[in-house]
């Protein structure tokens, strides 16, 4: 084989290879992102069901429930518009209180309930996620109010 062919097969072994690591890559990015959703693209069925995701809004007042086990919690995110009850079995942040922000990643099952896998509380009164507080300002600018008394845990 002349050094040139050689150079030529080397270059598209690399090629390949490049090709291979770059799919790789894409496919594990996939599985990994986690897009935010607001309650109201939850409850107008935008987000999927039973894969990774994110939710944000404000806790609703008077909505946390802690669970017999002393480590479940169930609360309500809202967003002005609609309410999700989420599910956490963890240690919630220090900040998380209710009327604060909060922000959940994890999966919401059959019933509708978010099964968060962590829960992230709103560390400045001045910041919230672009996504969570652009729910929040079409929430006021449409008019609607909270949607307290409106959102009920299940089974709670």
């Amino acid at each position: 084989m002349k050094t040139r062919h050689q150079r030529l097969l080397l270059i598209a072994a690399a090629l390949a290879a490049l090709a291979l690591i770059v799919a790789l890559v894409f496919s594990a990015l996939k599985e990994n992102v986690a897009f935010f959703y607001s309650p109201a693209d939850i409850k107008a069925n935008k987000a999927p069901k039973n894969k990774l995701f994110r939710v944000g809004g404000q806790v609703e007042v008077g909505s946390l429930k802690r669970q017999e086990d002393g480590v479940t919690v169930r609360f309500i995110v809202t967003d002005g518009i609609e309410c999700v009850p989420v599910q956490y079995k963890d240690v919630l942040p220090d900040l998380f209180s209710e009327g604060k922000g909060v922000v959940a990643q994890g999966r919401l099952n059959d019933d509708g309930v978010f099964v968060a896998q962590e829960v992230l509380a709103k560390h400045d009164e001045n910041y919230m996620p672009p996504e969570a507080a652009q729910a929040l300002q079409n929430a006021h600018a449409e008019g609607i109010g909270r949607s307290r008394n409106r959102c009920r845990i299940p089974g709670a």
